[in-house]
């Protein structure tokens, strides 16, 4: 564009308005082309700007949380990936990174800040007290389940034989530390986060392999997804700990966290009712043959990342009818998650409840012992 030909004078009088940003694109273009010829004027526009500049309040130095997506999300529509990181392991990529960009300007006496792990253990709420850098130690840990079954180094080989379940992982990590951790777990978490991404990217057919926690199983897809859970409930927990501020995940990753909790809500169910912690069958009525129908829960999610589940009550072979509903639960989806993180009491939960009164009150309880340490 060819700069308009203004007198000087005039020129002169847009210096103002030139460095509040205020001028038309033509008269923004007369007064750049006139700063090159003319040293009084480019000294006035300097101290003009200088002023400026005083004058607007200083940015933050957080950056937006949504930042990374956005840049990751341009970079991949310019060039995509040669091997793309399969959409079940999408929301364990994103949620290590998040929770990493919050780490990576703590200090110590952040890595230090007290931290309250919690759960709900069948019965009542536990907890048990560790720190910023006990947190990331624990997710180093159970995560080393995963990178196991990949065919990865486990990050607590030498520890012990028979280190199998989540919590004796996290234990004997805990107790090997000659001191509590420190921000140098950081580093070996990340890393093993990075290469359990890469692996599954190479093996992205790979998502039906089975995941040992021992007391139970999960495919790889659905490992992938519980483990992106609760690197969040966990990075909730830590931006807690350090009063800052953290967003829930994007919908379609938080989507994917409901309906895998949703799906082991049958076979929770079932445990409690074998435990004596949940009511038996209705007097008189069997459990339905596999594939059948029987009685059935809905369950309604509201919000980002929801939609409807029909649960089997009587046995997780079941199959789910709507003319075999007996309750309707309605929850915002976060608060769902938050349930079955152990986060939130059942009894607290703000649900919308209709139906069986017995029936809804097992689910939610099943839902919150999904939960553990």
């Amino acid at each position: 564009m060819t700069p308009p030909e203004l007198p000087h004078p005039v020129l002169k009088s847009l210096l103002g308005a030139w460095a509040l940003a205020a001028c038309s694109p033509e008269e923004t273009a007369a007064v750049e082309d006139h700063l090159g010829s003319c040293g009084s004027c480019a000294d006035e526009a300097r101290r003009l700007r200088e002023a400026v500049g005083l004058l607007q309040r200083p940015d933050s130095l957080d950056l937006d949380p949504s930042l990374r997506a956005r840049v990751v999300e341009s970079c991949l529509d310019r060039r995509p990936p040669r091997i793309p990181v399969p959409e079940w392991a999408g929301a364990y990529d994103a949620e290590t990174a998040r929770l990493d960009a919050l780490l990576q300007d703590f200090g110590d006496a952040e890595w230090h800040a007290p931290v309250r792990l919690r759960w709900y253990d069948g019965k009542e709420p536990a907890s048990r007290r560790t720190t910023v850098a006990g947190v990331i130690a624990h997710l180093l840990a159970v995560d080393g389940l995963v990178a196991l079954a990949l065919g990865l180094d486990d990050p607590l080989a030498g520890l012990g034989p028979d280190l199998p379940t989540p919590a004796g992982r996290t234990e004997a990590y805990w107790r090997a530390s000659r001191f509590p951790p420190t921000r140098s777990v950081r580093g070996p978490w990340r890393e093993q986060s990075h290469a359990i991404v890469r692996t599954v990217a190479f093996t992205g057919g790979a998502g039906r392999m089975p995941v040992s926690y021992t007391d139970f199983s999960l495919p790889l897809h659905d490992a992938m997804t519980d483990r992106a859970f609760e690197c969040w409930v966990h990075a909730e927990d830590i931006a807690d700990a350090v009063d800052y501020p953290y967003d829930a995940p994007s919908g379609r990753h938080l989507h994917r966290m409901i309906d895998l909790a949703a799906r082991l809500l049958p076979e929770a169910l079932t445990e409690r009712r074998r435990s004596g912690l949940a009511a038996p069958a209705e007097p008189g009525r069997h459990l339905v043959e596999a594939g059948e129908p029987g009685r059935t829960l809905r369950l309604e999610i509201e919000g980002s990342g929801g939609g409807e589940w029909l649960i089997p009550l009587d046995s997780p072979a079941a199959a789910p009818a709507t003319d075999h509903e007996v309750a309707h639960v309605a929850l915002e989806g976060v608060e769902f998650c938050r349930l079955a993180a152990g986060r939130l009491a059942p009894e607290d939960a703000a649900a919308g409840q209709d139906g069986d009164r017995e029936a809804i009150k097992d689910a939610l309880l099943a839902a919150a012992s999904l939960s553990r340490l």
